[in-house]
């Protein structure tokens, strides 16, 4: 119970936090309604970088969200040429996170790493189209274990400043397992086949829970 409360934090936002914190107590010495408006900060900060424990169906007929957030695109498109896909044919699902949503990623299915690639970028709005081409991202090639290629993309947006990679090439993974995060407001792209999307644009998803597509 108390854990549903107060879930625990990704390490990456213990400085944040300690941050927070210090200036709530320098505001407050400053002045009360100055001290309140720190002590919000703080308690957002804590609950950006939540990191609750998720109930993960573990069936290769599925794909579970790769993040929290909501539905943006459900389409078919050819695959990303930095892994080079480009002439290979998948459906894709974007997932747009705000501020407020959990920032953890992890994997959509059991499967092995094969390359991981991260590509600098601009910084514009996730949602937008040439996010996908223009960001900042970080690309996860996995095989599921019926050999299908599965991409991950994580997509800096216009707050996010930061991929936080936490997988390594050659890793297995099982699926819904915590892959990285991205700071501040983003995007998530799954890149898929031989599986039939179950979601559809302005769904909410929930990391490790949501079914997005089968087999």
């Amino acid at each position: 119970m108390i854990s549903k409360i107060f879930p625990p934090i990704h390490t990456e936002g213990y400085k944040f936090l300690v941050i927070a914190a210090f200036a709530t107590i320098i505001l407050l010495i400053i002045n009360g309604f100055l001290g309140l408006i720190g002590l919000l900060l703080t308690v957002w900060v804590y609950y950006f970088f939540r990191d609750p424990e998720r109930v993960i169906i573990e069936d290769d007929n599925y794909l579970v969200s790769l993040a929290d957030g909501e539905v943006i695109k459900v389409e078919e498109v050819d695959g990303p040429k930095e892994v080079n896909l480009e002439n290979k044919k998948f459906k894709k699902i974007s997932i747009f996170m705000n501020v407020f949503d959990c920032h953890v990623n992890r994997t959509p299915c059991a499967g092995k790493v094969e390359e991981i690639l991260y590509k600098p970028g601009k910084f514009f709005n996730a949602s937008l189209d040439k996010a996908s081409e223009d960001n900042e991202r970080n690309y996860y090639k996995l095989k599921d274990k019926s050999g299908n290629d599965i991409i991950v993309v994580q997509i800096a947006g216009l707050i996010a400043r930061r991929i936080v990679c936490e997988t390594d090439n050659g890793q297995e993974l099982n699926q819904g397992d915590r892959i990285g995060m991205i700071r501040f407001g983003s995007r998530a792209d799954v890149y898929y086949e031989n599986y039939e999307p179950l979601v559809k644009v302005g769904q909410k998803t929930i990391s490790g829970e949501t079914l997005l597509a089968k087999k």
